[in-house]
Parts: C-alpha cells; structure tokens; sequence
C-alpha cells in the first residue's frame, strides 16, 4: 500500500513541478494526460496487492481481466479527452504516453517484487 502512496505523491508533484513553466490550458492537459494511467495503474495495484493476500493463484486471471478493462478503459479515456473535451492532442498525448510508460514500468517493478516475495516464502 505504501508504494501506492509514492506512486500518487510523485505523479501529481511531477505534473505540478512542470505546470509554471506551461500556459494555463497546456498543464490542464498535461494533468489530464496523467490521471488516466495513475487512475489505471493505481487501482490495478490495489487489486493485485489484495489478490495476493487472500488468494495468490488468482493473481494471473486477475492480471489478465485487467489488462484487457485496461484496453477498453484507455480507449474510452483517450477518446473522451480529445473528441468531448478536446483537448489539445500534443500535450495530451505526450503527457499520457509518459506517464502510461512510467508508470506502468513501476507497476511491472512492484508486481515483480509482490510475486518474488511469495516466492520466497513458499520455500
């Protein structure tokens, strides 16, 4: 859980660490551009971390239901935010594709360590 707390301090200081140095407009996008992966990746650790707790070997089926909720739910978020908010493209798009890598690099890193850990003990 406390990793969680890291990820959502660091994601939201990165995006207000940069928004004096962009036009007003430019860091809403850049900020909407990074609540969809940290919402994604956020509540997708939550619930592997539980997974993990009360049943391990759900956590394959449950990564998998994830990442195909993830497919449809980024492609609704995209979609809402360029064609109903219209949203500029550049910095949107910029911002989501950093945020998704990093992020999602991180949660790859936490996962790994959340299975090893179980790994070990089992030994």
């Amino acid at each position: 859980m406390k990793p969680i707390y890291w990820i959502v301090g660091a994601s939201a200081a990165s995006c207000l660490a940069i928004a004096p140095f962009l036009q007003r407009q430019t860091s809403i996008e850049v900020m909407f551009g990074m609540l969809g992966p940290l919402a994604a990746a956020t509540i997708s650790l939550l619930l592997a971390q539980r997974t993990w707790e009360r049943r391990p070997e759900a956590i394959m089926r449950l990564m998998v239901a994830a990442f195909a909720a993830k497919l449809v739910f980024f492609a609704a978020y995209v979609a809402v935010m360029l064609r109903i908010l219209a949203l500029t493209p550049m910095p949107f798009v910029v911002s989501f594709a950093s945020y998704f890598i990093i992020l999602y690099l991180i949660e790859a890193l936490l996962l790994k360590r959340l299975l090893g850990r179980g790994m070990h003990s089992s030994r």
